[in-house]
């Protein structure tokens, strides 16, 4: 559940319109901070001085995952964590349309109704999740408006962890459904939330045009 403010910044050196980052008017958010930590498996664990087979023998740690409400100064971070994940289900490349995307992240960020949260390892963002209330939608729905992981994250349990708090933070504000829309082309995104419990959206079946599946999401798992 929300619990305070975090004066940390996601990084200190890092690029569709106000809507699909979520952004409407409405109450006052509370921000989120959770941190989650990385530990050996079990069955990889020894006694004293003794290396399982396949076990790495040299000390490692691994740095926490913290994810957080992002903060307005982290907009231009946002930005380019979303053009570089957004790029790479684009075969011709990114379409420029002359968005400037640093200010929509920066106003989506700060409007009250809009929660932008973000997966932060090592101080650097791995990770972004953009969700509200959709305007004229239910209030015990939200739309999942932007769902992004650094590429040279992937497969690496950020996502699902990001996920899980997303699905935790509904869940404390009382939704019940959430939406979705992925590209067509875009199969391991499709892949990746079918393995969360994502499924179609019966109400918003696809056209033979339409770019984009709609998907659903039972919050509470019933």
């Amino acid at each position: 559940m929300p619990i305070r403010r975090s004066t940390e910044r996601c990084v200190n050196t890092t690029g569709r319109n106000a809507h699909a980052v979520g952004l409407m008017e409405g109450q006052r958010r509370t921000p989120v901070v959770r941190i989650r930590s990385w530990a050996l498996p079990q069955r990889n664990r020894g006694g004293a001085g003794h290396v399982l087979r396949g076990m790495i023998r040299t000390h490692r740690t691994v740095e926490a995952l913290v994810i957080r409400t992002a903060l307005p100064a982290e907009a231009a971070d946002v930005a380019e964590l979303h053009g570089r994940a957004r790029a790479t289900y684009y075969p011709d490349g990114l379409p420029d349309d002359g968005t400037d995307w640093p200010a929509v992240w920066r106003d989506a960020i700060a409007r009250p109704a809009t929660r932008v949260l973000c997966a932060v390892r090592a101080t650097r963002l791995v990770g972004i999740a953009s969700f509200r209330t959709a305007e004229g939608a239910p209030a015990d729905s939200v739309r999942l408006f932007q769902f992004h992981v650094a590429p040279d994250h992937w497969r690496s349990g950020i996502g699902a962890q990001l996920h899980a708090d997303c699905v935790e933070q509904w869940r404390a504000d009382g939704k019940r459904t959430a939406t979705l829309e992925v590209h067509v082309d875009n199969q391991r995104e499709q892949a990746f939330y079918a393995r969360q419990g994502w499924g179609p959206d019966p109400e918003q079946p696809p056209g033979g045009d339409d770019h984009h599946l709609s998907l659903t999401y039972d919050v509470h798992g019933e």
